[in-house]
């Protein structure tokens, strides 16, 4: 919201009007005093006090946090949020843990990628910059990396044995992102994607001689 300009008896009344006005606490609020006031002498010769008020600009941090704990609220959830941010690196890591996280973590991490695609839409919308979100649960990401790690190993020693080519079920770009990585300098298979959105996925198949 834009600055605004109050003027009451005092500057204190001035600072109350502009938190009315701009319906925040006076914590949320930023001001300017441009003019002091005075009461005169018996009255006579008497300012009013000036202020110009504006709205705090919230840290991507508060932002993150207010969102997420709007969502949880209209979940009926009690979740824990723990935020650390690299302004530097333009960076958030969440952790929420609380007793249904499983919940929050949904099939193969789709509840938790959706709330981490949200909150980055609302983190970024007013940033000059672009922050990346990552928002985890129980040490998921670490465990579901592990796991397709290990299956594209797997899958990889099956496409040698059969010498037939393997679709993998649909993959956010994360997850096709690690079987990929996983087998880029695997000696005799070679991957690809295939498909759109939120259908796309990776083909493991023997590299061409």
């Amino acid at each position: 919201m834009d600055m605004i300009e109050v003027s009451a008896k005092t500057v204190s009344d001035a600072i109350t009007e502009a938190c009315q006005k701009l319906g925040v606490t006076s914590d949320k609020l930023d001001y300017e005093v441009v003019e002091e006031g005075s009461s005169g002498f018996l009255g006579i010769g008497a300012k009013s006090a000036v202020i110009k008020a504006s709205v705090k600009k919230s840290s991507v941090e508060e932002v993150a946090r207010v969102f997420l704990n709007d969502v949880f609220q209209a979940m009926n959830m009690e979740v824990v949020i723990a935020i650390k941010y690299n302004e530097e690196e333009k960076n958030m890591d969440i952790e929420l843990s609380g007793n249904e996280m499983g919940v929050l973590i949904g099939k193969r991490g789709q509840t938790l990628d959706s709330l981490q695609y949200l909150t980055s839409l609302v983190v970024n919308k007013e940033q000059s910059g672009y922050t990346r979100v990552v928002i985890d649960a129980e040490n998921y990401r670490a465990k579901r990396e592990k796991t397709l790690e290990l299956l594209a190993i797997r899958l990889a020693k099956k496409v040698g044995k059969t010498k037939r080519s393997i679709k993998l079920e649909p993959m956010n770009p994360y997850e096709r992102k690690v079987i990929h990585a996983t087998l880029q300098n695997h000696p005799y298979v070679t991957t690809r994607s295939e498909g759109q959105d939120p259908y796309r996925r990776v083909i493991i198949e023997l590299k061409h001689k």
